[in-house]
């Protein structure tokens, strides 16, 4: 299992710097080239949001992606440290996270502020993911996505 760690500032600018690295990573762990888009998309959206997170809670500390190499997926975890009054969990694909954890397409639609903008990051990730896990306590939050690999029985 190989597995790359990048940590970096807060700052949006680093955001492209995580998918390119993502991308080629994920290029070499054998996700399918018509997916690699979504990867980086996925990536993006996800480093964009704990970005955001990091930003509006004044925390300092480096923004955490883990790239996970196993013999048949290939894992992202995009993980942030922005406390969460409320544990958060969100099934797969099946929508985008509401604050009660209840997957919903219209969470936070009337609130206006964060929680719809975080939603809507939810939403296009969701969106783009077939394999994602959302979780966030007062310690801050990890969005863990996987695609599916092909092996490698043909390299030079």
């Amino acid at each position: 299992m190989a597995t790359v760690e990048l940590l970096f500032s807060a700052l949006p600018e680093h955001v492209r710097t995580a998918r390119l690295v993502a991308a080629a990573v994920a290029r070499r762990a054998g996700v399918d080239e018509a997916v690699l888009d979504e990867v980086r998309l996925a990536v993006g959206e996800a480093c964009s949001r704990a970005v955001g997170l990091h930003v509006n809670h004044g925390i300092s500390s480096p923004v955490r992606v883990v790239l996970t190499e196993d013999e048949k997926k290939f894992s992202i975890e995009v993980g942030d440290e922005a406390p969460r009054p409320v544990p958060l969990a969100v099934a797969t694909a099946s929508g985008a996270a509401s604050p009660s954890g209840v997957p919903s397409a219209s969470a936070g639609a009337e609130d206006g502020g964060g929680e719809s903008e975080d939603d809507m990051g939810l939403a296009v990730i969701s969106g783009l993911v077939d394999d994602v896990e959302v979780t966030a306590d007062e310690a801050g939050g990890l969005i863990r996505m996987s695609w599916p690999t092909t092996p490698a029985s043909v390299a030079s």
